[in-house]
């Protein structure tokens, strides 16, 4: 030990790392995390068939087992300040917080019941375990469902919806499958289970019911153009 103390923000993926390495490194470590449980995107994102959450808790137990603090309930700026932080004798502090607002369409009706980001999504199923019958918050099952978007996230979304018991499940994409972000392994499990592309499909609004569920999506077929900042082939309408 070298007698300094060091904060890491968040347990996710970068955060555990962090800390990993400066304990090794002879640091003492307090992660800081604002859930009740540690882990992030790891338990709250990414679902138990693609991950199992064993195999993260063992990777936070051989943390605690060689001196790193973990404490939860903690969002830094609220509960404590970065300054709060320092004034507590730590030398350094690593902000590891992640990415997880949400990105919207900003289409007509993403506001009503049954329309959910995806984070929200993932985090009721995988900790919250909304699915279950008796859940104080429990989560809409649709027979059919949409996913608009085209990565990672987006699998992980439609293929639990599946395994919530959906009839229908489509990937709603607005551009072609070349450009998806997705990994090759992620779309051809999907395609596996029996996710539906419907690709060059671009929604521009929700439909809903008198009493404020959704029912349906309007879209309009895209075609690609030229490459946009990301390198990807930019969509327009056709």
């Amino acid at each position: 030990r070298n007698g300094k103390k060091v904060a890491v923000i968040g347990s996710g993926p970068a955060g555990l790392s962090c800390a990993g390495d400066l304990v090794k490194m002879g640091y003492d470590v307090t992660i800081f995390e604002a859930f009740h449980v540690a882990g992030g995107v790891l338990v709250y994102g990414i679902p138990e068939f693609r991950l199992p959450k064993s195999l993260v808790q063992k990777e936070i137990e051989g943390l605690l087992a060689q001196g790193v603090e973990i404490r939860t309930n903690m969002v830094i700026g609220k509960v404590l300040t970065i300054d709060e932080i320092f004034q507590e004798g730590y030398s350094a502090v690593f902000i590891g917080s992640g990415a997880g607002l949400p990105s919207f369409m900003n289409i007509p009706g993403e506001n009503l019941n049954g329309v959910y980001s995806a984070n929200e999504f993932l985090t009721r199923i995988n900790l919250m375990k909304a699915y279950k019958e008796d859940s104080s918050t429990p989560i809409k099952r649709g027979k059919n469902v949409a996913v608009v978007g085209g990565g990672n996230v987006a699998m992980d979304a439609a293929r639990s919806a599946l395994r919530l018991g959906a009839e229908k499940v489509y990937i709603v994409y607005r551009r072609s499958e070349a450009e998806m972000p997705a990994r090759l392994e992620e779309i051809h499990h999907a395609k596996e289970e029996g996710i539906i592309f419907k690709l060059l499909t671009n929604p521009t609004a929700i439909i809903g019911t008198d009493d404020g569920w959704v029912k349906g999506m309007e879209c309009v077929e895209m075609e690609l153009g030229e490459p946009d900042a990301s390198g990807r082939r930019s969509s327009v309408p056709k």
